[in-house]
């Protein structure tokens, strides 16, 4: 079985070889037999007796590396170090740090940035703490935080293996927006616990992004923290999915010629993403919106012990359709899945209304591939770089926060939202919009400056932001 934690086609394998017992011709040769194929060949050390080398190796199936180390393993004066990809060497140490912004050189310099001079910096902070958004790293400085409980398709890895995934979030931010984000992995998975840390450390920072946190705490760490703090604070995996997800339905919408205020929508999948993908759709004026789960449709002619689903049932399905998936899909206009993969099938597409709009997010399978359906529907999309049309966060996040900085918003409401929603989906012009083309790229250069601009003025309007930049005086 290939090693999960290997990803990529190409690999450095570090050999270290008794010359005496082994030759690299021997080596060459199991490389070979395997299906490796050896590109690349560095000498590390090398001495009377012995010689170390990194070999890059690429395969066409990572399974090929578990079965070149398995036999080099058990080679004759073959040691096998230590294998590593592109992925894993890139991570190395990890992949963000801090930089001064100006280089101490001298006693004046020092003084100025530490003591005693700095003294005068925090006594004008001290006497007017909204100082601390001009004078510190809180402008322009955002935490990413999790406690690793519900990390990409991993679950419930913790704190410690959730970083890596953080210290990326930390990377867009700043490649984006020229956000600094810091990743924090909490190790607690105590809700009271969470609240009251990032409470405690939320004076030296600008904004709160709240990641891979499982459902259904992550309503309550963000509803809190969101009254209790007067800075933004974002799910990412709620709401940055509910944006993307609106702004490419804003643009699927004009292809099959049908407005929001008529269709008629089913959401699979009523865990975070899900509920918050159906509340900018209701804030959007979406005409019909029914939401299913395991247990079938939520309907208010059930009462229910998740409190969120019980708010949901009360907000949706005004006629109270019951039934499965396949029995609540009849009819329906749009799809959008926030579910497992599969479980949309080609037959019950087919009983979706004329050019039905599928949104299959479920990652790493969609509810449904779109080869399975793509001559029976208006537009497909789908969480996956590797098909047309992919919902992905990254588009949303550093764009909202860059403009919820510049106006040092309290924070981020549904019409900052709906705002940023907008902005994305006006990035592909008229002439550009087809069914395999409904969402920008996230490379794409103008998402970020037409998020961040729309979001400051939703922030202006709404009475959310406590300065106003200079360009919308």
């Amino acid at each position: 079985m290939a090693n999960p934690a290997i990803g990529g086609k190409s690999v450095i394998m570090r050999l270290e070889l008794q010359t005496a017992l082994v030759s690299f011709g021997t080596v060459a040769a199991v490389i070979a037999e395997a299906g490796g194929d050896t590109i690349a060949i560095d000498v590390i050390h090398t001495d009377r007796t012995s010689t170390t080398r990194d070999i890059t190796v690429t395969v066409s199936d990572m399974a090929v590396i578990d079965k070149i180390t398995e036999t080099l393993q058990t080679t004759p004066g073959v040691s096998v170090v230590n294998v590593s990809d592109r992925t894993f060497l890139m991570h190395l140490g990890g992949k963000i740090e801090t930089k001064p912004k100006h280089p101490i050189q001298n006693r004046d310099d020092l003084s100025r940035v530490y003591t005693p001079d700095v003294a005068r910096v925090c006594m004008a902070i001290h006497e007017n703490q909204q100082k601390a958004f001009t004078l510190t790293v809180k402008r322009n400085t955002v935490a990413v935080v999790s406690d690793g409980t519900a990390v990409l398709g991993l679950g419930n890895i913790g704190p410690y293996a959730a970083m890596p995934v953080m210290e990326g979030k930390a990377m867009l931010f700043k490649q984006f927006a020229d956000v600094d984000a810091f990743p924090i992995c909490l190790d607690t998975q105590d809700t009271e616990e969470i609240i009251e840390t990032v409470k405690r450390i939320a004076p030296a920072f600008g904004g709160i992004n709240l990641e891979d946190i499982s459902s259904p705490r992550c309503f309550e760490i963000e509803r809190r923290l969101r009254e209790e703090l007067d800075i933004p604070v974002f799910h990412d995996d709620q709401h940055g999915t509910a944006v993307v997800l609106y702004a490419g339905l804003i643009n699927a919408l004009k292809l099959v010629n049908k407005s929001i205020q008529d269709v008629r929508v089913v959401v699979c999948g009523i865990g975070a993403a899900g509920v918050a993908c159906s509340k900018i759709l209701l804030a959007a004026g979406v005409g019909e919106l029914i939401g299913v789960d395991r247990e079938g449709a939520i309907t208010a002619d059930k009462t229910y012990s998740n409190p969120v689903w019980q708010w949901y049932a009360e907000n949706t399905n005004p006629k109270r359709v019951s039934g499965s998936l396949e029995e609540v899909i009849k009819g329906a206009d749009v799809f959008i899945g926030l579910s497992a993969g599969g479980v949309l099938k080609r037959n019950y597409v087919e009983t979706m209304g004329s050019d039905p709009i599928v949104f299959a997010m479920a990652n790493p399978v969609p509810e449904i591939r779109p080869e399975e359906c793509e001559d029976i529907v208006g537009v497909i999309a789908t969480g996956r770089s590797d098909f047309p049309n992919q919902i992905n966060n990254v588009l949303c996040f550093p764009g909202i926060f860059r403009g919820a900085l510049d106006c040092r918003a309290s924070e981020i409401n549904e019409s900052m939202k709906l705002a940023a929603a907008e902005a994305i989906a006006s990035v592909v012009k008229e002439e550009e919009l087809n069914r395999f083309y409904i969402i920008p790229t996230v490379f794409n250069q103008d998402v970020v400056k037409l998020i961040r601009d729309k979001v400051v003025r939703a922030a202006i309007d709404s009475g959310l932001a406590r300065r106003i930049p200079r360009e919308f005086r």
